[in-house]
């Protein structure tokens, strides 16, 4: 069986490579939420971002007398 005489670069497969993709973007539901959303990608729901079920950053108007974190 033939076998190539020279060693092919990382980057000369990685050129190859670049055109693979997927078709169509993957949605899934948040458990937390509900919400549906980009798959790998956070998400705002009522002024929250949300990443994996967890809060990331809160946006809500701090109500009189309470303190954000």
């Amino acid at each position: 069986m033939p076998n190539p005489k020279r060693r092919h670069s990382a980057q000369r497969g990685a050129k190859r490579r670049t055109h693979y993709k997927a078709d169509t973007e993957t949605w899934s539901i948040d458990k937390t939420t509900g919400e549906s959303h980009l798959r790998h990608h956070a998400h705002w729901v009522e002024n929250k971002m949300y990443y994996r079920g967890k809060v990331l950053v809160d946006n809500a108007p701090a109500t009189p007398g309470e303190v954000n974190p």
